[in-house]
C-alpha cells in the first residue's frame, strides 16, 4: 500500500487530527493603585548575571514602590515559583501582607504555586501588559541601578560571593544613600518616618488645654 492509496481512503473517510489548542491563562491588566504608605504596594522582577567560571544566576527583587525600600534580593542559580512564594512569605512574616504586588507576566508569576500563595495571604497580584515594563517602573528603575552599581560592577567567584557582595550593598541602598525622590532621606528613613506620622494621626497628643482646664478644676 503505497501513500496515494493511504491519502485516498484518508479523505473517504473523513478522517482527521484534530489539533488541541494550547489553552493560555489570560490576565487582564489593569491600572494600579497609587502606593501613598508604605507596604501598601510592592513590586518584584527577576535580573541575571554570570559568575567568573561562566554560570549564570538570578536575583528575585522586591521593592517598596513608597518607600523605594528593596525588600529582598534573593540570589539562586534558578528561582522557581515555589521559591518566589518562599521569599513573599517570608517578607509577609517580617512586614506584613501588602495590598497589591505588580509584576509581569513570567512564568514564575504566573505558576500554580504563586497562585495559591496569592489566595491563601489574599494579596491581589497586578500583572502588566506583556511588553511594557515601564507600567512596573519602581522595580524597573531599582534594576538598572542595581545592574550599574553591583552587578557589572564586581566579579563574583561564586554563589556564597555574589550572596554576600549583593547584601552589602542592598544594606547601602536602604540605610546609607540618600535619595533625591524621598526628600534626600533613604528608604529606610522614609519609611519610619512615614509610619511615624501615621502613628501620630492615629493616636493624637493629649491636647494641653485640656490637661490644664482639668487640672484648675482639682
Amino acid at each position: 500500500m503505497n501513500h496515494k492509496k493511504i491519502y485516498r481512503l484518508y479523505r473517504e473517510e473523513g478522517l482527521m487530527v484534530r489539533k488541541r489548542a494550547r489553552k493560555r491563562l489570560v490576565r487582564r491588566a489593569e491600572k494600579p493603585v497609587t502606593a501613598a504608605k508604605p507596604n501598601e504596594r510592592w513590586s518584584m522582577d527577576f535580573t541575571s548575571d554570570q559568575l567568573s567560571d561562566g554560570r549564570r544566576f538570578r536575583t528575585f527583587n522586591v521593592v517598596d514602590d513608597c518607600t523605594r525600600e528593596c525588600l529582598a534580593i534573593e540570589v539562586h542559580r534558578s528561582i522557581p515559583g515555589w521559591l518566589v512564594a518562599r521569599v513573599l512569605n517570608r517578607l509577609v512574616n517580617e512586614r506584613g501582607r501588602p495590598a497589591v504586588i505588580v509584576c509581569d507576566n513570567g512564568p514564575e508569576f504566573i505558576s500554580r504555586a504563586l497562585e495559591m500563595w496569592a489566595e491563601e495571604h489574599q494579596v491581589r497580584l497586578h500583572f502588566i501588559e506583556p511588553g511594557k515594563p515601564v507600567q512596573n517602573c519602581y522595580v524597573e528603575s531599582f534594576n538598572g541601578r542595581f545592574r550599574d552599581e553591583c552587578l557589572n560592577e564586581h566579579w563574583f567567584t561564586s554563589i556564597r560571593d555574589a550572596r554576600s557582595i549583593i547584601a552589602a550593598w542592598r544594606d547601602d541602598y536602604n540605610d546609607v544613600r540618600e535619595h533625591g525622590s524621598l526628600a534626600g532621606k533613604t528608604p529606610t528613613e522614609y519609611r519610619r518616618a512615614m509610619e511615624s506620622a501615621e502613628n501620630a494621626s492615629r493616636f493624637p497628643p493629649f491636647p494641653q488645654h485640656s490637661l490644664q482646664s482639668r487640672t484648675a478644676g482639682t
